[in-house]
């Protein structure tokens, strides 16, 4: 999952700056009756996500303070964040149809077809010491790209009932969001200094830079080459997640409006009463 620590950030083949990556294998056959228990059945691992969950925010806290004296994050905790973070993508790629497989209850899982690949290096202290700040648009993205996802996810979860599996596009535009919420929770842990890209997936020049010494591409996200259709349900997310987030916003704005209003009438002729 994670590699030796390198004193400068790695690159690609071309030069570009290395982000972390996410194999995911092609979309093949899920067990019906998985698919339409799916989110039931993961019940009890996000239960264990909340709990490592909490433990992660303050291991977090801790590394951003070490960071930003020794410019990169201490073994330890690299190591907890990183085996954190492979977990929660492990359930949240089934949560997503994206494999059957069931996650197994374990910080480590080398046989699971989900895996994560991170390259450890320095970190720049200036933008550890602001990254809260220089996270906030990446958090933006993926908030609306998720949130447009779930809002039209019980049509997938009908497709993966009715046909057994996802339709290739499907499956390109919801491991987009997977990958690229891998990549925020990378940056935001300070897993790397990469910021977060590659919502609408690779450029197909990097199928070569993603073969192996065999000429064979690694996963069918690794490089995620998405077609016109997925890339146009990449974007229907992304709109999704901005009127869900102002309709929530608006509704909440008027609902506290209205009862505040209704309120200070009660009050005023409560007092006319007594008058």
């Amino acid at each position: 999952m994670t590699q030796s620590w390198g004193p400068r950030p790695p690159v690609t083949a071309d030069g570009a700056e290395w982000r972390p990556a996410l194999d995911i294998p092609a979309p093949g056959p899920q067990r019906r009756w998985t698919v339409l228990l799916r989110w039931l059945l993961l019940i009890p691992q996000y239960i264990v996500l909340f709990l490592l969950g909490i433990a992660a925010f303050f291991v977090t806290v801790a590394g951003w303070f070490a960071a930003l004296f020794l410019g990169r994050l201490p073994d330890p905790i690299a190591s907890f964040l990183g085996k954190y973070l492979a977990y929660e993508t492990r359930i949240s790629a089934s949560s997503m149809l994206l494999v059957d497989r069931y996650p197994p209850f374990a910080l480590t899982a080398p046989d699971h077809p989900v895996q994560i690949e991170l390259r450890p290096t320095t970190l720049n202290r200036l933008a550890v010491l602001f990254r809260l700040i220089l996270m906030i648009p990446a958090a933006i993205i993926s908030n609306l790209a998720a949130t447009g996802w779930f809002a039209i996810s019980w049509i997938f979860w009908i497709i993966g009932i009715v046909l057994g599996r996802l339709p290739g596009p499907v499956f390109g535009a919801t491991a987009a969001v997977a990958r690229y919420r891998l990549r925020f929770g990378a940056y935001a842990s300070m897993l790397t200094p990469a910021y977060p890209k590659g919502l609408l997936g690779d450029h197909p020049a990097t199928k070569a830079e993603a073969a192996g010494e065999a000429g064979e591409v690694r996963s069918a996200t690794r490089p995620l080459l998405l077609d016109s259709t997925a890339k146009l349900l990449v974007w229907v997310f992304l709109l999704l997640g901005l009127v869900t987030q102002v309709l929530y916003r608006s509704t909440t704005d008027y609902g506290g409006y209205d009862d505040s209003g209704l309120a200070h009438q009660s009050q005023v002729v409560h007092l006319a009463g007594r008058s």
